[in-house]
């Protein structure tokens, strides 16, 4: 039987209390060793053009898909990465580990310490070596390698992540012109149309499975710009990162995680559109993160119960739970129990398709809104401003110390969206890998509430209370993620 459980997540200045389906596993396979607005992707379309084959299988009206498969296979990839875990709950964070959060529900384990060796996907997107992938594929890596179809093999960097939609890209310098994908359109996809996944299950180089398109624009409760392709098509550990084509070996998808009791395929698989990548990619592969805009409020599902309630017609939209003081909304005059039917002349059907329309407006527009309150309907005018970034430069906080946390000051427009009141909290702008701070599990864009118990609300308030610690005593902080609630973190001296 599904699970069905009710979480709220708040990204973008927008919050949105969504359903996660059951307990969703995203698909790198690890082992114990011995908002922006659209842009296009510069590529390269393959020398072959992919044509399903028209070959009934068995009489029937299905066709083989050996064009599609011949032709794009030279282009996806092996993603090798090396990381090492520290303590347990290192391992609890790290795909396929620990209990799922649900109960009944359980990954394997991996080890809870040493060197650990993870296998995914990913796709070459364009011939000079720029490979899209999974954030949660390299996030955690110390060595990562890409391994071609012909066996060669060339180290890694990456060039920028993006944890809120999963998204990575890598490059990787050959010698020659790389094989590539041909990018296609996702919004165009229905539901029933088939799917090819090419990818590397349990180390299982270029393993290709074929299922149908189960259903769109899924929330999984992965995060606010949740829009899941769902496809039966068989995705199992390993297979993160790699490229979902359509029927014309075009990519419409990037799969990225399992609904799963075992770990294992049960026919319900998900992947991000590829459209979302083709808006993210520029800024990732120039800037190493993604700029987004923020609107400042709080929304939450409009179910016909409370349509009726709040006496407008039908149950489309995203309801205001909330304003951020100071926000664009409040400023526009956005009131909580409004409901959000368009953003900049985009209709909002369902209200988790609002977090990805305000992220991609750009900043500093004035866009119309359209609200209905109290059974009428209203335009506003919102000057859209910038999402408060976690993806703060590192080489700009040189506060490290021996704990390995590189932090700053807040601004204003940060405590309004992390709901901070003044003089609370400290941003954690950077982490030392190998470092105290990254074996006891703070990352960036943490913000440290307290030190020992006790609160801090500046960089030098934070250092005064760690500079009382005893020499050979460890730190307890205080943490409150970027997406999460609060919780404590141990960080043992050295």
């Amino acid at each position: 039987m599904k699970t069905y459980i009710r979480k709220t997540v708040v990204i973008a200045g927008v919050a949105a209390a969504s359903f996660g389906l059951g307990s969703v596993v995203r698909n790198r396979q690890t082992a114990a060793a011995p908002a922006a607005a659209p842009a296009q992707v510069a590529q390269a379309a393959p020398e072959v053009e992919a044509k399903a084959d028209a070959q009934p299988i068995g009489g029937g009206g299905l066709h083989s898909f050996a064009s599609v498969v011949e032709a794009a296979s030279p282009a996806v990839v092996h993603v090798k990465v090396v990381s090492v875990l520290h303590t347990a709950a290192d391992a609890a964070g790290l795909p396929f580990g620990g209990d799922g959060p649900f109960p009944g529900f359980r990954f394997p384990m991996p080890p809870p310490s040493g060197r650990q060796l993870g296998t995914g996907s990913g796709f070459v997107i364009r011939k000079d070596g720029i490979v899209l992938t999974n954030n949660h594929v390299v996030e955690k890596a110390k060595e990562i390698t890409v391994r071609l179809i012909d066996d060669e093999e060339y180290s890694a960097k990456v060039l920028g992540r993006d944890p809120k939609t999963d998204l990575a890209v890598l490059k990787i310098n050959a010698k020659r012109d790389l094989p590539t994908v041909r990018l296609g359109d996702s919004d165009a996809l229905r539901v029933g149309d088939w799917v090819v996944a090419i990818g590397n299950p349990f180390g299982l180089d270029n393993t290709v499975t074929a299922g149908i398109v189960s259903a769109k624009g899924r929330a999984i409760g992965n995060g606010p710009y949740d829009q899941f392709i769902q496809t039966d098509a068989p995705i199992n550990p390993g297979n993160s990162g790699g490229p979902l084509f359509n029927e014309r070996g075009d990519v419409i998808g990037i799969n990225t995680a399992i609904f799963s009791q075992s770990g294992g395929n049960v026919g319900i698989g998900f992947a991000i559109p590829i459209n979302l990548a083709k808006q993210l990619v520029p800024q990732l592969e120039e800037s190493g993160h993604v700029t987004r805009g923020w609107l400042g409020v709080s929304i939450q599902q409009l179910t016909p119960e409370l349509a009726e309630s709040l006496g407008v017609d039908g149950a489309h939209g995203a309801l205001v739970a909330g304003v951020t003081p100071e926000s664009p909304a409040a400023k526009a005059g956005i009131k909580t129990g409004d409901v959000i039917t368009a953003f900049d002349h985009k209709t909002v059907e369902e209200h988790n398709g609002l977090p990805a329309l305000v992220a991609a407006a750009k900043i500093g527009a004035t866009v119309p809104v359209e609200v209905l309150r109290d059974g009428a309907h209203k335009t506003v005018e919102v000057t859209v401003a910038k999402l408060a970034s976690d993806e703060t430069p590192e080489a700009s906080t040189p506060n490290k110390g021996k704990w390995g946390l590189m932090l700053r000051e807040l601004t204003p427009e940060e405590r309004a969206q992390r709901g901070l009141d003044e003089g609370q909290g400290v941003l954690v702008a950077g982490v030392q890998p190998g470092s105290p701070a990254d074996e006891a599990g703070v990352h960036r864009g943490d913000i440290i509430l307290q030190v020992n118990r006790n609160a801090v609300g500046t960089v030098e308030a934070l250092r005064a209370a760690v500079g009382k610690v005893a020499d050979g005593k460890g730190l307890l902080l205080l943490i409150r993620p970027a997406d999460g609630t609060d919780h404590f973190a141990a960080l043992a001296a050295r």
